[in-house]
């Protein structure tokens, strides 16, 4: 991959960039008014973005409910999976959400979706139940996975690993 990867709160001006990515990563994709409730409505919601080069390559949400954070979604343009763009967005948002006093972070995923649940034990989350018929577009049930973030190393880790440091805490997503 050749140029420099930033990541960046989301703004109504890369939603179409997004919604791209979206379509052709869910059967069921998020609306343009989906996300824009999300970034203008939605207090609790914060969003970020991977960025290429200027182009929207990947992203990633949650929102923050008093000391936890539920991941809402996280995706990447299908020419840019496998290069750890995903391990990258998920590392901003435990990132933020240390940063604002979180100490448990989950998520639900697809049994279907090996690589996405692969990525989620390589960052640290457990599976720890499930719900049954979450999915409606096809029934599927979903995985709920948790992460206790109290005393995490994996973030500096994979932080020294990469070279990366960690976001700026002010970043806001409106």
């Amino acid at each position: 991959m050749i140029g420099q990867l930033k990541y960046v709160p989301l703004r109504a001006e890369y939603l179409d960039q997004v919604l791209e990515i979206e379509r052709v990563s869910f059967p069921t994709p998020w609306s343009k008014q989906s996300f824009l409730s999300e970034l203008h409505d939605n207090s609790m919601a914060y969003y970020i973005v991977c960025m290429l080069d200027e182009k929207v390559i990947g992203y990633g949400g949650m929102w923050i409910i008093l000391d936890e954070a539920h991941i809402t979604n996280v995706a990447v343009h299908p020419e840019h999976r496998g290069k750890r763009i995903g391990q990258g967005i998920i590392f901003y948002l435990i990132s933020k959400a240390l940063s604002l006093g979180v100490c448990r972070m989950t998520l639900e995923v697809r049994p279907s979706n090996l690589s996405a649940i692969k990525l989620y034990q390589r960052m640290g989350f457990q599976a720890a139940g499930r719900r049954k018929g979450y999915y409606t577009d096809t029934k599927e049930d979903a995985i709920i996975m948790w992460k206790t973030l109290i005393c995490d190393n994996i973030i500096r880790d994979f932080s020294e690993k990469e070279g990366m440091e960690c976001p700026d805490t002010k970043m806001k997503s409106n």
